[in-house]
């Protein structure tokens, strides 16, 4: 490790933070101003780009898409353009379809989320912890309103990979006589230890050791393959406690499961008394055409995880929504799973008025419109390359375009960048691109991508033609 080690300039302690302090004036500086000019821009550039490489990961550089030094204004985002865009320290605009990995379903800065916030922030910004703070418990009970089946009560953290966290803690307090919890291949779940446990990516897991004991893994919908899992865990005594599942899978390539799956796995966990536990952190809060993507099968889980969108793209927040039965584990010791910072009033202001925007604004309707609408003007623009594009699908405003390799993904990854389009691949893996825009995605906006793929696909094909 020394070998690697770049040695600092010795200062003394009043020199170090003589230098911090006039560092973060002019960061700060930066920050409240609305436009920088082109010498304020390539000094934004060149910090960032040297502080990626020198103090947070080098390896991100060799992930984005754009990060040559001649080419790194591409890299930087500056701010919103508008609910559907990104700007960059040049000014120059991006389309988004990538969502932040789904972060955006309200669209960038929606005016009812930031008013909450902002309204929220001038009264409290955070919470004692020991007094009653009023807008969780009006949080919780938004979401027993709105979800559906039995799901009574809520416990508010920060993120997906926490709520993940927090659901397999407590279907293992459910029954501690049923400890094994089964998870589908390609499935993805977060990486915390364990989530990652409960996920399915090798490459993920193997760097870290032994994960959490008694987790099994199945194909996704694959219900003969589950109920063989099931029957022989009860065969030698450890019989499956809970099934979590993401009812489309989304960082394992946008995998739609097929129409009898969802119910099916619900029976079965009927069948062995185990819980069922969804991952609606990708798909929920209106992405795929329904508030949440199980009910477009009838389906209620025991136990559902929500986060990304769930804070409106303004604050982090996630959600574990249970039954009764299942919380009331925690009811004789509410400490047992705590975090300081989940359910604050600012998170859950921003949550609460997500909520209003997606019924008032009927977003849920409209991702399932806009949806079929995108889907076939992006199979319309594969027509005529699917020898470079194998496969394009999706459910409502969570689309993929999948690639024969990584390095065609890529590159047409990267040819939509230079377009004014921004998409991602699922997971470091570029074979499978998403698509993922806000769902308040004009008409007009969905057109420009469908016509930016087909430019950049003529201009991949003109390469290896």
């Amino acid at each position: 490790m020394q070998a690697i080690d770049q040695l600092k300039t010795p200062q003394t302690e009043a020199q170090r933070q003589a230098e911090v302090l006039a560092y973060t004036r002019r960061v700060l500086d930066l920050i409240a101003k609305t436009d920088i000019d082109p010498d304020e821009a390539a000094w934004v550039t060149a910090e960032t780009v040297n502080g990626f490489r020198d103090h947070v990961n080098p390896g991100f550089l060799e992930y984005r898409k754009a990060t040559s030094l001649e080419r790194a204004a591409a890299v930087v985002e500056w701010s919103d353009a508008g609910p559907n865009a990104y700007r960059d320290v040049t000014g120059k605009e991006y389309i988004d379809c990538l969502g932040g990995f789904g972060i955006y379903n309200v669209g960038h800065r929606h005016p009812k989320v930031v008013k909450a916030v902002t309204d929220q922030l001038k009264r409290q910004a955070l919470h004692s912890q020991d007094l009653l703070d009023p807008l969780r418990a009006m949080l919780a009970k938004t979401l027993a309103m709105l979800t559906p089946g039995n799901l009574a009560y809520a416990f508010f953290c920060n993120s997906g990979t926490e709520a993940i966290e927090a659901a397999v803690k407590l279907a293992r307090a459910f029954d501690p006589a049923k400890q094994t919890i089964i998870g589908a291949t390609k499935g993805f779940h977060g990486k915390s230890m364990g989530a990652l446990s409960v996920s399915a990516k090798a490459e993920f897991r193997r760097p870290f050791g032994p994960m959490l004991p008694n987790i099994e893994h199945v194909p996704f919908n694959d219900l003969p393959a589950l109920r063989w899992r099931m029957q022989t865990l009860r065969a030698v005594g450890e019989d499956c406690g809970a099934v979590i599942l993401e009812p489309v899978q989304g960082e394992g390539g946008v995998n739609i499961p097929d129409d009898d799956y969802l119910p099916g796995v619900r029976a079965l966990c009927d069948e062995f008394g185990a819980l069922l536990i969804l991952d609606e952190v990708q798909t929920g809060m209106g992405r795929t055409g329904k508030m949440f993507c199980c009910e477009h099968w009838g389906v209620a889980p025991d136990i559902m995880c929500l986060a990304k969108a769930f804070g409106g793209g303004v604050m982090p927040a996630g959600a574990v929504v249970g039954t009764k039965a299942v919380f009331s584990r925690l009811f004789g010791n509410p400490f047992l799973h705590t975090t300081t910072f989940g359910g604050n009033p600012l998170a859950c202001a921003a949550a609460l008025a997500t909520i209003n925007v997606l019924l008032e604004e009927r977003l849920p309707e409209r991702a399932a419109r806009l949806g079929q609408r995108m889907l076939a003007g992006l199979r319309e623009a594969v027509r005529g390359y699917e020898h470079i594009v194998t496969d394009v699908r999706g459910k409502g405003m969570l689309m993929a375009l999948e690639f024969p390799n990584d390095h065609l993904g890529f590159e047409v990854s990267k040819a939509m960048l230079d377009r004014g389009v921004l998409v991602s691949g699922t997971l470091v893996n570029a074979r499978v691109i998403r698509v993922e825009p806000p769902l308040t995605l004009t008409d007009e906006q969905a057109d420009d991508v469908c016509r930016a793929l087909a430019d950049s696909l003529a201009e991949v094909a003109s390469k290896i033609s």
